[in-house]
């Protein structure tokens, strides 16, 4: 469900706090508590072993009337904006189920650590529920804070709105979510956002040669889909940037059969499809200057009778051919004919491709890393500061030239996988046979296969998928 939470600012010495049943305010460092407490505070923080680490919560009972109401005294660790989202996600899930919050902001920490703490807030307070009731996230997070603090309110809730929308997105079972049904959730956020929007039917996709993403949904009777949505700010500042998103909306390995637990929680195989919707829809929100293309190539993967084989030759858009030698490595195939449509018809500046790609690259970075593969360096950088200022942290990979002999295919332009497995190094030659498609334009590749999904509710994160790429592709774009 979208974040139910309201937020507001009110100015940090104004009014009183009587109606909230929790106030938080910070400690650490040079902060000072400047609510009565029943005990001093360093007293407090003796008894508790408290060093102000970010995420570490003091909970003080103090009278009020004939009642009790309880004071949240928060670290702040180093005051980084990472700290403070960790600290912001904390406090809010400390909240959970109680009518409001009263969240006073640690004074010096800026407008970025701001923002950041108050994305941690809301993002702890998504939730998707099917069915059963869960506990409710608090109902209203008043913030204590400067004037100043204003346009961090501001920009935290848009974009923590906008990863709650991927969240969802991707959290939709694949019994309600197909490519059609993608598609009419894009219409949605365009009509919301004043975005144009162009989709592909299966028609359409025959007559314009994208083969690749036809042959992907070839197999299930939900037929696929290229959502094209574009942004055009006013005030333009003369670049074109293309996302382009794998919108896989169930995965089962096709004909090349997925076992039980891996396929288990492939609805969120359209993550990064996900994410480019949702940018998209908050780009004018946040005042984006440069034009952007978003593409989400989007294909439900199913084994039956009419689906593709391993050792089929397809012939993608703009007439390059990939022999497919497994029926899983899909989302690569419908990617290559967006990159393909994007690099011919839409010339970019730059583009880039975000995808849940390959289980490697959760082997090698584990779920807290996502991983850029680019040759162009200034992009790698320009995106890793970005996810740092965002809270979506990226590592650079290698792309390695000699891995490329890998796709060699006999009947083909190129193989699909690495047949032999003579390199391994699966993502990195996921990310070879991409850039194939790229034209050899500034180009970046985001595998995001390892942090798409949360396993727990911890943090910033509720159990399921994550919405990461939101915040660092709307920081890439806005910051």
């Amino acid at each position: 469900m979208p974040i139910e939470t309201a937020i507001r600012l009110t100015e940090a010495a104004s009014g009183d706090q009587d109606d909230a049943e929790l106030t938080a305010v910070p400690f650490g460092g040079d902060l000072t508590v400047d609510v009565p407490l029943p005990v001093p505070v360093p007293a407090l923080l003796v008894h508790h072993d408290a060093k102000g680490d970010a995420g570490e919560i003091i909970e003080v009972p103090v009278s009020h009337g004939d009642a009790v109401r309880r004071v949240l005294l928060y670290g702040v660790g180093d005051l980084s904006s990472a700290a403070l989202r960790k600290a912001g996600a904390a406090v809010a899930r400390r909240a959970k189920g109680r009518r409001v919050l009263d969240l006073t902001l640690p004074r010096g920490a800026g407008e970025e650590g701001w923002t950041a703490m108050l994305q941690g807030a809301l993002l702890a307070c998504y939730t998707f529920r099917v069915g059963a009731e869960r506990a409710k996230a608090v109902a209203e997070i008043k913030v204590r804070g400067p004037e100043q603090a204003a346009s961090a309110l501001r920009r935290a809730e848009v974009t923590a709105r906008a990863t709650a929308l991927t969240r969802d997105l991707a959290n939709t079972p694949s019994s309600e979510k197909n490519p059609a049904w993608l598609a009419a959730r894009a219409t949605e956020v365009a009509e919301r956002s004043g975005l144009d929007i162009r989709v592909w039917e299966p028609a359409d996709l025959v007559a314009g040669g994208f083969g690749g993403i036809l042959a992907v949904g070839q197999g299930s009777v939900s037929p696929p889909r290229m959502i094209e949505l574009s942004y055009t700010p006013d005030d333009h500042d003369g670049t074109h940037v293309v996302l382009v998103g794998k919108g896989i909306t169930f995965d089962s390995g096709g004909l090349s059969l997925k076992p039980t637990d891996g396929m288990k929680f492939m609805k969120t195989d359209m993550a990064g499809g996900a994410v480019v919707i949702s940018v998209l829809g908050a780009l004018r929100d946040l005042g984006a200057r440069a034009r952007v293309t978003g593409l989400v190539a989007a294909a439900e993967n199913m084994p039956s009778g009419s689906a593709q084989r391993p050792g089929d030759v397809i012939r993608h858009y703009g007439g390059k051919t990939v022999e497919v030698l497994n029926t899983d490595a899909e989302g690569r195939l419908v990617l290559a004919d967006a990159l393909a449509y994007a690099d011919e018809v839409l010339e970019p500046d730059t583009v880039l491709d975000i995808a849940t790609l390959t289980g490697a690259i959760g082997i090698a970075l584990g779920r807290d890393l996502g991983a850029v593969f680019s040759a162009h360096e200034d992009l790698v950088d320009e995106l890793t500061a970005a996810g740092g200022r965002g809270g979506d942290r990226l590592w650079h990979m290698p792309l390695i030239d000699d891995y490329r002999a890998a796709l060699n295919s006999p009947v083909a332009d190129l193989s699909n996988i690495d047949a032999e497995g003579k390199y391994g190094g699966g993502a990195i030659t996921a990310a070879l046979f991409l850039r194939e498609f790229t034209g050899g334009r500034r180009w970046a590749h985001l595998d995001i296969a390892g942090v798409a999904r949360s396993t727990a509710d911890d943090g910033l994160y509720s159990k399921g998928a994550t919405g990461f790429g939101t915040r660092l592709l709307l920081e890439w774009l806005t910051g």
